[in-house]
């Protein structure tokens, strides 16, 4: 399902929600794919209990108890973006060189947890609501965002996009 060398770690450090690891590493290669992100792009996916969820959403936010999904972008000001001519920058498109370090975009948080309790008012299932966290957390690190109500009207619309196209290819 990739066209690129995307990476992404995935890990499980909670006992509470049975998760899928293999899924939704796919199901975040495929929002980067679709997305058209450099290769050698390298995400972490990590699903945490809600007493690690809690710790970093205060840290974090300032904000008190567990979420559903935090995404930690990396600040990209360092990472090489498009053509410089004047300094021999790569083209867009361009594959890197070996000897280039992988682009690390960041790091999406996940409490399956929280996710269960709140998926029949959501998503409808556990899986769902996972697999919409997933996407969501992503798509984060991809400078979408929800602050007003037309960048919300757009991510929610990408997010739609992108699960329709996993439940298509995931059967």
């Amino acid at each position: 399902m990739s066209d690129t060398d995307a990476a992404v770690f995935v890990a499980d450090e909670q006992s509470d929600v049975t998760v899928d690891l293999l899924r939704w590493s796919r199901l975040a290669r495929l929002v980067l794919d679709s997305e058209r992100v450099a290769p050698d792009v390298h995400v972490a996916l990590v699903f945490v209990d809600e007493a690690a969820m809690a710790q970093l959403n205060e840290r974090f936010l300032g904000q008190q108890g567990p979420t559903d999904v935090l995404a930690f972008p990396i600040d990209d000001d360092h990472l090489p973006s498009g053509r410089h001519p004047d300094t021999g920058g790569r083209g867009p498109g361009s594959a890197n060189e070996p000897s280039d370090p992988p682009i690390v975009l960041g790091d999406v948080v996940v409490c399956p947890t929280v996710a269960a309790r709140q998926a029949p008012d959501h998503a409808g299932t556990v899986d769902d609501e996972l697999a919409l966290l997933v996407v969501h957390g992503v798509l984060h690190l991809l400078n979408y965002d929800h602050a007003d109500e037309g960048e919300a009207a757009s991510m929610q619309r990408r997010e739609r996009e992108l699960l329709e196209k996993f439940q298509q290819l995931d059967g």
